[in-house]
């Protein structure tokens, strides 16, 4: 199969640290390429891959200082992606929405005669900024939008679109997936501590995994991203988390990168993952089991359908009860969390359920390709917006 793959060009693909989206489509394409197909990547130049690589723009925007703000650059890369694709033959193309500037896939693919699938990895509403102000263009894309099969990342997330945006149609679920045979349980013995990753925002819940540690008189090991950009996420981390950050049983290491985190992971006794909204999928809880690291998370957002409650971690619904788990985190069998993942989020499955999507959106009609519909070409004038998504 000839498939097109259009990464979005903030992260580099691997990433060297954080990149929740650019770390799946590597594993994917990879699997993929593994499974014998005609995989073209199209991102930025600084991308590492097995597949062939077609760039636009020479670094990933992050890596040049880029805002998230700048979408111009963001925008010639998904053009010309998407222009390079309508001269040649693909059988699927394949695009990935992440943020805001993802939305101009849909304009711009709209007359693609190629079948078209996209991933949806973030959450609507996408018009929104680091400081959460938050717009109404989400309503005005949905014209484009709702004739794009997507897939979602999990049964939560399917069904919070759903509620959000009911316009939108979903060619399927596919968990995410990660090459389990590149990780091993650690032969060392396991350390004394627990870890929390993520960025230092209140929806992380660095300040609960804290709160949790500090009931269970646990060491806590706090792998975190600051964002010095965003005045809401740092004025949390310097009230609810930096004055609890000691460097004995509270220790701040900065953000962990790929090396150094695999093997903080296979260390750790857990990774804490104290949820505070829907997340539609969670990465490094995937990363952690595929080394044997049990996970303790709330029971929110795809957490239910990745964690085995009592096998392969614990599912709680506050910090006292995540301290309580903690515990008893020494019942968990390592091995069978590592075969857990092996069995339901390896790249190789997640790689067969989007084969068995393209190979549907192809034989179905329109195969996902081009506006089935004409598009609203008339201007709106004093026309309310904010409710759009929903109606």
């Amino acid at each position: 199969m000839r498939i097109a793959q259009v990464a979005p060009p903030w992260i580099a693909i691997p990433p060297k640290s954080y990149g929740t989206t650019e770390y799946v489509i590597y594993h994917l394409v990879e699997e993929l390429v593994a499974l014998g197909h005609e995989v073209t990547l199209f991102a930025p130049a600084d991308a590492h891959t097995s597949a062939k690589q077609v760039s636009f723009i020479p670094k990933s925007l992050i890596t040049e200082g880029v805002p998230w703000q700048a979408t111009l650059k963001a925008y010639y890369h998904l053009h010309k992606s998407l222009e390079y694709i309508a001269e040649h033959d693909f059988d699927i193309v394949h695009t990935h929405l992440a943020s805001s500037s993802d939305m101009y896939i849909f304009p711009l693919a709209a007359l693609m005669p190629t079948p078209h699938v996209m991933t949806l990895h973030g959450y609507f509403p996408f018009d929104r900024t680091v400081d959460n102000w938050t717009g109404d263009a989400d309503g005005y894309f949905m014209e484009w939008a709702q004739h794009v099969p997507l897939v979602a990342t999990s049964e939560s997330a399917r069904k919070q679109v759903a509620r959000l945006a009911p316009q939108a149609h979903f060619a399927g679920v596919v968990h995410h997936g990660i090459h389990v045979e590149e990780c091993e349980i650690s032969a060392q013995p396991i350390g004394d501590y627990f870890i929390w990753q993520g960025r230092f925002t209140y929806e992380a819940g660095a300040h609960l995994a804290i709160e949790a540690a500090r009931r269970a008189r646990q060491p806590l090991i706090l792998a975190g991203i600051k964002e010095s950009h965003n005045r809401d996420a740092m004025d949390y981390y310097r009230h609810l988390v930096e004055p609890y950050i000691n460097g004995q049983d509270i220790l701040y290491i900065g953000p962990a990168m790929y090396r150094n985190n695999i093997e903080l992971l296979r260390q750790a006794r857990a990774l804490l993952a104290p949820l505070q909204w829907e997340e539609p999928f969670g990465v490094e809880m995937i990363k952690a089991m595929a080394m044997g690291c049990p996970i303790i998370s709330f029971a929110a957002g795809a957490a239910t359908e990745i964690v085995d409650h009592g096998r392969t971690g614990f599912l709680a619904h506050d910090a006292a009860e995540m301290a309580h788990y903690m515990n008893y985190i020494s019942d968990i069998d390592r091995r069978q969390v590592q075969a857990h993942v092996e069995r339901y989020f390896s790249a190789r499955v997640m790689a067969e359920k989007y084969l068995t999507i393209y190979r549907n959106v192809i034989t179905s009609p329109g195969g996902g390709g081009g506006v089935t519909t004409p598009a609203n070409t008339q201007p709106l004038v004093g026309a309310a917006t904010s409710d759009m998504l929903s109606a």
